[in-house]
Order: C-alpha cells, then sequence, then structure tokens
C-alpha cells in the first residue's frame, strides 16, 4: 500500500477528513513507535513506505508499557483530535496498518501490545 492510499484509507476509516488523517497517522506512528522496542519499529517501518518511516523512528531503545487509553491520550493530543474521535482514530489506524503490512508483521506488533489492541482491531475491521 502506498502513502496516498494509507492516508485515504485511513481517512475513510475513521470518518474523518484527508487532512486530519495525515496527522493522525503520524501521531498514531509516532506512539507506536514508543510502545515497540526499536528493532521491532524498525521491522514495522521496512514495510510501509517512505512518508511513514520517520514516525517509526524510536527515540528510546526500550518500550513503553502502557495500556490502549494511555495510547489515545498522545495520539489525541499530537494530532489534534478529541479522545474520542482519537480512539477511532487509532482503531482506524491500526486496521490499516495491518492491510498495509505482512500478516506476520502484523502479528508481530501485536505481541507487543496488551490484548486490548488486537480486540480492537478485531471489533470493527
Amino acid at each position: 500500500m502506498d502513502h496516498e492510499a494509507f492516508i485515504d484509507t485511513a481517512a475513510q476509516r475513521s470518518h474523518i477528513p484527508r487532512e486530519k488523517a495525515e496527522s493522525l497517522t503520524h501521531a498514531t506512528l509516532e506512539t507506536l513507535a514508543e510502545r515497540l522496542t526499536k528493532g521491532e519499529a524498525d521491522d514495522l517501518a521496512s514495510e510501509l513506505p517512505k512518508p511513514l518511516k520517520t514516525p517509526l523512528i524510536s527515540q528510546t531503545p526500550e518500550a513503553e508499557d502502557f495500556g490502549l487509553e494511555e495510547f489515545v491520550d498522545p495520539v489525541s493530543r499530537r494530532s489534534g483530535l478529541g479522545p474520542d474521535e482519537a480512539r477511532e482514530g487509532v482503531r482506524a489506524e491500526l486496521s490499516t496498518l495491518r492491510d498495509a503490512v505482512s500478516d506476520g508483521e502484523f502479528r508481530q506488533v501485536l505481541t507487543q501490545l496488551p490484548t486490548e489492541f488486537g480486540e480492537l482491531v478485531d471489533s470493527r475491521s
């Protein structure tokens, strides 16, 4: 999936304008990079188009441990979306990410996240 298709799909799934979806995508990937180990963030970035690699550059080698609500808060802040819109956006972004990368890579990402992330993606894909 190329960059334009990723953003368009995320916008459609989150029911927000494309411009907001681009900001949401970067906010979600940046927050995801903080939650994944550096190696996993690098692996994920290797399967995404170039404009989506930069937000996955981890600033710390260790993954931060936090649940879904603690994940949504920085996404909301970084994207400028309200908490409810950001939560729905995270669901849409993870669903789009699942379609954009290999099944094996997406499963690897989910192994580093609490089970509620997988349930969120499966809830309304």
